[in-house]
């Protein structure tokens, strides 16, 4: 009688044993099968027809080819001037956005302000985010009529609420280091947030203001269709109501080109304002002055408040 091996012994325990059946992904296809319902309920909703979808490219060829076959160019100045009356709305907008969302932002950061004052300015900020510029620009019109002025504050009252709740987070991202360093030379609430606060918050602060100035010269394009000036007011009565295509073309190209050139700038402004100076400086020599408002290598400068 033969002894079982120990690779005999470990085969059979092997075939005794049961597999367990693949788990069911339960989660995995619930999620499709409502993201699937609801994707066959919303297209029903909006009127969503396979027939159009495919007749998209070619009538895109045929109005492109209606705008740019060829442009019409005697509209380049209407079109320049219409555009830079949308900027300047979108410019406004934004400075009002931003003397208004800058001390909401500091009422609305936990390490600076107490909790029931952080609940209330967070809710003012939730209500300008909830409701859109074109509601704001709604009720803007009775009062101002359609003139520019109204898109620009409608643009303004509604970028309060973005721009307010990133100041928040900026601030509470800060270093609490030089905050510290100012409370124990006695300063105050007020003296804490100029000198420790401010200085640190405010190069990412500008640069949230730049980045919502690019978004409201979308925003008053859009605005503008209702008829309140700008660009969009000189698209729609060129679509709309003369029906000239070649010259919309030429209206929207301007639109296109000075809104790049815009975002580029602005990008770039942003970037150099978070960065900083980038040039070395050297103090080491007295015919090579370095920048100014800024601390030589090696020394620190942080500024004490009044006792």
């Amino acid at each position: 009688m033969t002894t079982p091996t120990t690779d005999d012994q470990a085969r059979r325990r092997s075939q005794d044993i049961v597999r367990p059946e693949k788990p069911f992904a339960r989660f995995r296809w619930t999620v499709t099968i409502t993201l699937l319902v609801l994707w066959f309920a919303t297209t029903s909703t909006v009127d969503i027809e396979l027939s159009n979808i495919l007749e998209l490219p070619e009538r895109t060829v045929f109005y492109l080819t209606l705008m740019y076959g060829p442009p019409d160019l005697t509209v380049i100045g209407q079109a320049t001037e219409a555009m830079f009356e949308s900027l300047a709305m979108a410019w406004v907008g934004t400075m009002v956005a931003a003397a208004l969302s800058f001390p909401l932002g500091f009422l609305a950061a936990q390490n600076l302000t107490r909790r029931p004052t952080v609940f209330a300015a967070r809710q003012v900020l939730n209500f300008f985010r909830a409701v859109p510029e074109i509601i704001f620009l709604i009720l803007f019109i009775p009062i101002f009529g359609l003139r520019p002025m109204a898109v620009a504050l409608a643009l303004g009252i509604s970028s309060i609420g973005t721009i307010g709740k990133l100041t928040a987070e900026v601030i509470e991202g800060i270093d609490p280091g030089p905050l510290e360093a100012v409370a124990a030379t006695g300063g105050g609430r007020l003296q804490r947030i100029r000198w420790s606060v401010i200085p640190q918050v405010m190069p990412e602060v500008v640069a949230l203001w730049l980045y919502r100035f690019e978004i409201n010269i979308r925003n008053s394009a859009v605005a503008g269709a209702v008829g309140a000036g700008g660009i969009g007011t000189l698209l729609v009565r060129q679509i709309g109501q003369i029906r000239d295509w070649a010259g919309a073309g030429t209206s929207l190209a301007v639109m296109i080109l000075i809104t790049l050139a815009v975002d580029t700038i602005s990008g770039r402004l942003r970037r150099r304002i978070i960065r900083g100076p980038t040039r070395p400086v050297d103090v080491g020599t007295d015919d090579q002055p370095h920048d100014e408002g800024r601390d030589p290598p090696g020394r620190s400068h942080t500024p004490l408040a009044s006792t």
